[in-house]
């Protein structure tokens, strides 16, 4: 939130600073999480780890990772995910990498 980080999203200041979104399509959820977006160790340990948590491939663009069937999302390899990066670590990644391109 602008209490954390006044600046807000450097497309939109207006917005607040986004890290990890959920989105409802017709034939998936997306989970979108800009750490791995923006941290090629994360995106890799992620990478190395979801086949420990599903028997598909991961089916991901550059900052989401879609799940078209809701009963075989692996929540406890998203819940490590989540914990990977605190808020302070990513508006320092943000500042650092997003933000300058």
């Amino acid at each position: 939130p602008h209490s954390i980080y006044p600046q807000g999203y450097h497309v939109d200041p207006k917005q607040p600073l986004p890290f990890i979104n959920l989105a409802s399509q017709k034939n998936f959820v997306a989970l979108y999480h800009m750490g791995i977006y923006a941290n090629p160790e994360l995106l890799e340990w992620f990478r190395e780890e979801y086949p420990k948590h599903s028997a598909t491939k991961p089916d991901m663009g550059k900052s989401c990772i879609r799940f078209k069937n809701v009963e075989k999302i692996p929540y406890e390899l998203i819940a490590q995910l989540v914990a990977k990066i605190c808020v302070e670590e990513w508006i320092s990644t943000y500042e650092e990498v997003v933000k300058k391109k």
